[in-house]
This record gives C-alpha cells, structure tokens and sequence, in this order.
C-alpha cells in the first residue's frame, strides 16, 4: 500500500470506530461491514495494527477493535539497564510491561501515554508507549567514552539504558573516564539516542571521592548552602547567652549524658534517668533548633528542601551548616545547650504514667559512646567502670529500664527485624579497606528504646489536643503479601492468622519468635520484610504497623531531619499559647507539603545511601575475583538468584551460570527448579560461590556456583 491509500484506509476505519452508534468488532466483521474483500484483508490489518500503535483506536484481550479511551493510559514510566521497561499507573496494582521495541523516547521517571494490549498467554500486561508528556530529567550523570569524532555519556543510573550522543564540539573537552553531567538538547525519536552537551566535568573515574561525588550529583541533592543561608548563619551565636534562659525549665545540675557513635558530630539527644522505688524518671533532651532556624528564613527554606541530612560513606552532606549542626545546637559536652524534653514518669511496668514537655536549658556531663557504654554494660570492662565510675550505675538503670520497655513493645506486637547494617572502613583515598556486619549492641538499643518511647509520648500528647502535627506512618502490609508469604510459610510447617480487615503487627512478632534459631529463619525474616510497606509522613494520626503503636512521630532528631524540627516549632508555640487560631490554619495549610516533601527526600537519602554502599562493596570485591566464598541465597528471580556473604556483600548467579540443567523459576515457592535433575536453590540456602566479576561502572557482583575447592578467601569476610 502507498502512503495516500494508507491515510484513506485510516480514515474509513476511524469514522467508523468513532461513530456513536459502533461497537468494538473483530477484523472479520470490519472486513464485511466495510467491503473489504479477502485478499485485501491482509492490507487491513496492517492499518489496523498501526492506528492501535498510534493510540487512536484500541485492541481488547478478545480481538475486538474499539476507541482508543478503552486502553490509552497515563504512568511513570521505569526503565530497565536490558531496555525494556515498566509503566505505574496510579491506582492500578500492575505494572505495564514495556518490550524493548516499544518504549519510543521515554526515560525513567518520564510521566507517559502507554497504549496498553493484552497480555500472551495470561501474563501481565503489555503497552506501548506513544508519548512522554513531562521529561522527570534534563541533565544525566555519568561516564564519557569519547569516539574519533563525537562522544558518548553512558548513564550511571541503569535505568537510563540509552547512551548520549555527544557532538564534539559540545563535550568541554571531556575525555574517556571522565564523570561528567549531560545535558539533554533533543531526546530524539523512537529507537535513536538522545542527544546532549557536556555542562559539568565532575573529575575522572579514578580520582578520591569522584564515584560517591557522582552519586549525589545523579541524586540532585544539594551540597552547597547558597550564600544568603551562609550570611544568616553568620548571627548565629557560639554560646548560649544569659538572656536565653529565660523562661526555660533549668535542669543544668541533672546528671546528663550522650550517647552516639565515636564519629558522631551532631549530638542531638541527650538522657537523663533517675528512679525511686521502682518508678523511673526518664529525661530525653532534644536540641533545641527551632530557635536558630526560624520560620521562612533562608535557612529554615533550604532545611526543607534537602528535608534530612545524607550519610554516605565518605562524607555526610548535612541538613544544617556546620555552625549549627556541630556547633551551638549540638549537645556538646561541657556546653550549656537549649533543648525540647520530654520527660516521663515511667512504673515497673513500663507505663508512662505522666510526662512533661518543656523548654530546658541542660549541661551534658560526659560524651559517651556506644562502645564505651557496651564495655561497661556487657564486658564489665574494670579500666572502662574506672574510668565513668560516677555513671556506671546509671547505666546500669538504663538498661533494666530498657528491657522493660522492650518488654512492653514485644507483648504488643512490635516487630524487630534485626538485619545486620554494614559497616565500611575507607582509607584516606576513598578506598574500601574493610566491609563488616555493624550489630547493633546493648548501648544502641537502649538509645533506640528511650527514643522510641519519647517519640510515642510526643505524638499521643498532640493527637489528643487535635492539633496540626506530622506523624510517622507505617501502614499494614498488602494482603496479597501476606497471602503469598502465609501459603509460602505453610511449607515448613508455620502459620499466620489475618483477622478479617487486615493483620495484626502482633502475628508477624509471633512468627518472629517461632522461627527464631531455625535454619528457615533469615529466609522467612526476608520475606516478612518485602511484604511491608515504606513509612512516610503523614499529617493525620495513622497506626504505626511494625512498632504496633497507634502514635507516633519523630521528634529526636531535629538536628538532621526536618520533620521533627517543624513540629519542634509546633510544640514551642503550643507551650507558649502562641499557637491561636490563626498559626493553626497555617499549619494546616503548609503541613501536607512538609510531610510530602520529607517522605520525598527521605526516599532519595536512602537511594544515594543505598547505592553508594553497593559501590564501595564492589570496588572492595574486585581484589577478590577468583576466589570462592560460603554464601547464603538471599533471593530469587526468574533471572537468577541473589548470594549474600557473611560481610553483607551480595551477588548475583545469573540462571546461565548455574550448571548441570536449564533452571526455571519457581515464583510460589521461592525456588530455582532443574528441569531434568529437578535440584532446588531456595532462599536461605547455603551455597559456595565464585566471584567472577565485580564491575564498577555496573555496580554489580557475579558469582558461580562451584562445588568444593579450598575457601581461598577465608578471613575476609
């Protein structure tokens, strides 16, 4: 067919479809409905797959063509590093899969039309995207490989699976294995590269700080305070001045102590802990920022838009300038400091059976860390008892008052997953020396229990005045999870119980507990965490699923996350009587921004954080290719399944590389099944693997199973 018969077919079949009076019919009766004879019908078709292409008219799962509103949807679109993709649509379960040959122009987090067909064979949905109505990004992060007369970027995010051409005259003199910042000046037609212009060389690969730098960079989280942030910090004072302390609860003679991480720098929590007769007095003092950061200022405006500190691995880009956060609003030793406490009556019981909100001026004692306050508590360390003599037996009540509260978390249904974090060591050049399991210890969590306790007195206190506030939220887990994780679990002989709205946080304790010690336990404990949703922030009073607590919020840590320092500003004008009518309808007004951008920026904390531990763990495995490992399976895909090693590394043994079968993926069970020697890999199997490649650029590890053969890598991990 010529084009001037196409555009004529095209035509007749769309007045047709877009009668009124049509209703969807099948190639046959559109054949015979327009006259179109047998031998043409091939013709037909072609037209036909082509206006659905177009998005002006749609095909059903039974074949029948009708308007284009019936399968024409809007999403975000997810790319894949193997070019494929997916498309979200809001309110819909399913993703759209996206083939290869279809994602027309579109990059990840582009928001997109997708004409959606039917999926083969009972599959999930496929869709074709047909136009990208908002770009998510103009500018792209990555490596430049430079050609004899243009260049490419190729992306660090490998979501973004298309290259960047580069014409040469636009590359700033970039050259292969600088990291670079791209950007986009035409994004193309489909199955073309975009193309760009280098605006930023950020240093080459192999250059200190270059690799993590890259990733904040790609992140566009902001390093730098503009510079009328910087003149406002200027005013701010060194020390507390006398006229400060009016007003305020003075509680400078409490014995108070912090304590943090040896590297810790913005101490923004102190306690104090009293008891009599078996009834505790507990003090947690928070730094008091609201009064150096004021509303709307510059520096109350950038605090918002980074909405927490990021802690990576060679460096924290902080919330605040460093004047504040490691200066007159960190709890210092020695110091006279402002805080916000809140400080409870606590019985035997581990009740809160008053509690008291107060503007305070404190003195902290000692700076203490967790490690000293372990060798007191659990080695009994006679030179480190010595040495706080004058506190072991404070401590000693904090961990029996500790245990208590544990107690009361526990009986309610409160959920402890308790992962091992990492912990990695860097040399002064950035590069990773050790990579190790970071327990938390005896001091860490007894921190952990009076922050938790102070979280939830703060939020029950300003849920029950109706007041505007941010809270923590944590909702219960999918249904369909749990379904899939309680048919799963009945294979080793475990059971949940789902009432008939949803699950109590108490049942998943409880398999918590049951499990605990057997050899399916990391694997079930995985699973249990998947099922669960993200927390965010709310600005209505929702249940707290894994703490099992009907209130919550974060008020401890102002000094790095913007949540607690807005409704630090909350609580002060409450406790003056400045929060009229007025200052509520304000706070009502601004507070759903607040909490949406701090789930917001939460989420893209974790990202950086995130990957930047998977990139320092590669870059410490490439010394390793060659040697074998004992691993455990930590997961399984239909592409492989995931080993993790006892340093919390993690590889991937892609499905070619298991040898002996052709394995498919068991998606009920969990499971890698041999078709011919039907031989298992499931998750929490232990496994001895060989690293074969650890790829930086990639950010991925490869192993391969192998049998035997002497652990040449023992002590490493």
């Amino acid at each position: 067919m010529d084009e001037r018969l196409i555009q004529i077919r095209k035509k007749l079949i769309l007045d047709l479809v877009n009668n009124e009076k049509y209703v969807p019919m099948k190639i046959k009766e559109i054949a015979i409905l327009l006259n179109i004879p047998k031998d043409e019908r091939k013709d037909l078709e072609a037209v036909l797959k082509l206006l659905v292409k177009e998005g002006l008219i749609s095909l059903s799962q039974k074949g029948k063509y009708g308007k284009p509103e019936e399968n024409k949807k809007e999403g975000i679109f997810t790319g894949n590093a193997r070019g494929f993709g997916f498309v979200s649509i809001e309110g819909e379960e399913e993703d759209i899969f996206i083939p290869e040959n279809a994602t027309g122009t579109a990059m990840n987090n582009d928001r997109v039309i997708v004409v959606v067909r039917p999926g083969r064979n009972g599959k999930r949905q496929e869709g074709e995207v047909i136009k990208v109505l908002e770009r998510s990004a103009t500018e792209v992060v990555g490596l430049y490989q430079e050609s004899k007369n243009f260049g490419f970027v190729v992306a660090d995010n490998p979501k973004i699976f298309k290259d960047i051409f580069i014409q040469r005259k636009k590359s700033m003199g970039a050259i292969n294995g600088h990291k670079v910042i791209a950007k986009i000046i035409d994004y193309g037609k489909s199955g073309q590269n975009p193309e760009g212009e280098i605006i930023r060389i950020i240093g080459h690969i192999n250059d200190p700080g270059v690799d993590i730098l890259s990733i904040v960079l790609d992140k566009n989280i902001p390093m730098e305070f503009p510079q009328e942030v910087m003149e406002q910090v200027k005013d701010v004072p060194e020390k507390v001045t006398e006229e400060e302390y009016a007003g305020r609860m003075d509680i400078r003679s409490w014995k108070t102590v912090t304590i943090d991480g040896e590297d810790a720098k913005d101490l923004d929590d102190a306690i104090t802990l009293s008891s009599e007769g078996g009834r505790y007095t507990l003090g947690v003092h928070i730094a008091d920022v609201t009064h150096y950061v004021r509303e709307n200022s510059p520096l109350d405006e950038e605090a918002l838009i980074r909405g927490t500190s990021v802690y990576l691995a060679d460096r924290v880009i902080p919330m605040l300038p460093h004047k504040l956060s490691n200066g007159i609003c960190s709890l210092n030793e020695g110091q006279d400091r402002l805080a916000l406490s809140c400080i409870m009556e606590i019985d035997s019981e581990g009740k809160v059976t008053s509690h008291k909100i107060a503007e305070t001026v404190i003195h902290v004692d000692r700076r203490m860390t967790y490690t000293s306050v372990k060798k007191i508590l659990e080695d009994e360390d006679p030179e480190e008892i010595s040495k706080y003599i004058d506190l072991v037996s404070m401590f000693k009540e904090m961990r029996s008052l500790a245990q208590i509260l544990k107690k009361v978390r526990r009986d309610r249904g409160s959920i402890d997953f308790d992962f091992p974090e990492t912990k990695i060591i860097l040399n002064p050049n950035g590069k990773p020396i050790e990579i190790k399991p970071y327990d938390r210890n005896i001091a860490t969590k007894i921190i952990e229990d009076f922050m938790l306790i102070a979280n939830e007195t703060v939020a029950e206190d300003f849920f029950w005045q109706e007041l505007p506030f941010v809270y923590r939220s944590h909702e219960a887990p999918d249904p369909d999870k749990v379904l899939k994780l309680g048919m799963f679990i009945n294979n080793f002989g475990h059971s949940i119980h789902v009432g008939q709205q949803e699950m109590h946080p108490k049942e998943m304790q409880k398999l918590l507990d049951r499990i605990e010690g057997s050899d399916e336990e990391m694997m079930i404990s995985r699973l249990m965490l998947r099922s669960m949703k993200q927390a965010r922030y709310s600005t209505t009073e929702t249940t707290h699923f894994g703490l099992a607590t009907k209130y919550y919020c974060h008020f401890t840590s102002p000094i790095r996350r913007y949540p607690d320092l807005q409704i630090h500003r909350i609580i002060k004008e409450n406790l003056s009587g400045r929060l009229n009518e007025r200052r509520i309808t304000h706070y009502e007004f601004v507070l759903p921004t607040v909490a949406s951008q701090c789930s917001v920026t939460e989420r893209r904390a974790e990202e950086a954080e995130r990957e930047t531990i998977k990139l320092k763990k590669v870059e410490y495995m490439q010394q390793f290719v060659g040697e074998e490992f004992d691993g455990v399976v930590s997961g399984i895909t239909k592409w492989g399944m995931y080993v993790e090693l006892p340093n919390t590394v993690e590889g991937m043994v892609h499905i070619s590389a298991i040898p002996g079968d052709y394995f498919d993926y068991d998606e009920e069970h969990y499971e890698m099944v041999g078709k011919a020697t039907n031989k298992r890999y499931k998750l929490g199997q232990n496994v001895r693997v060989k690293l074969v490649k650890a790829d930086k650029l990639l950010r991925n590890i490869d192993f391969e199973l192998t049998e035997g053969g002497e652990d040449s890598g023992e002590g490493i991990v």
